[in-house]
Formats: structure tokens, sequence, C-alpha cells
């Protein structure tokens, strides 16, 4: 079982950056990858990036490829989203996620058992 917490979202003018975090409970946190997803109003929930468990393994949307990067710090049980030249497109309820699926890295969000409550990240024009 796995609780995951997000946090660092907020409102930002288009070009600027923030720094989400999922924090997670559990101690088999560093045995699972993990993703994260975000849905924007009135929208599906979509793959936005994943990281396989020891955190050297990374897929994104095409689309924010070169602006956003994963990280994980298993020792702190804690998985980031850096997120730059952020656009208003970007903005979302952004989700992490845990799952130990093999299809993990495809972004098919039923490769996931594990979900936060979600964190609003707003970009402004």
């Amino acid at each position: 079982q796995v609780q995951l917490v997000e946090s660092g979202g907020g409102l930002v003018q288009a070009g600027g950056s923030l720094k989400l975090s999922c924090a997670a409970a559990g101690r088999t946190f560093s045995s699972y990858p993990m993703g994260w997803f975000r849905q924007a109003p009135g929208k599906d929930r979509e793959f936005v990036t994943a990281i396989n468990a020891g955190g050297y393994i990374t897929y994104y949307k095409d689309s924010v490829r070169g602006r956003f990067t994963v990280s994980r710090d298993n020792a702190k049980n804690t998985m980031y989203l850096q997120m730059n030249s952020l656009k208003p497109e970007d903005t979302a309820v952004y989700y992490c996620a845990a799952g130990n699926d093999p299809k993990w890295y495809t972004g098919d969000r039923s490769a996931y058992d594990y979900w936060g409550q979600g964190t609003q990240v707003t970009v402004s024009s």
C-alpha cells in the first residue's frame, strides 16, 4: 500500500517555473515506477511523464519534453516534477501515481494502482 500526497502547485505567469513534489508513505516506495498525470477542465486525465523505480529511465509526453523534468529521491520517498517554460495549456490538476504494472511506461492510467489527490497548476497568459 502506498499513500501519495502532491504539493507545490500554484499560479504562475507564462514562461515561469514550478516544482511539484509527491510524497509517499509506505516502505515499498522505491520498488514502484511512478508517473505524473494531469487533468484540465472538461478533458480526460492525460499522461505527462513516468519514471522507473530506480529513477534512471524516464518517459515524457511530447508537448512537455524539454520543458519538464521528472526525478525521484527514494531515500526521501519523494518524486518531483520540475516544470519550466510553462504555457497556459499546461493549466490542470496534476496527479502523481504509483504502480507496478509492466505497462507503466506507456502512459496507460490502468497501469497505476495508487493516486494522490492532485494539486492545481494555473498558468496565466
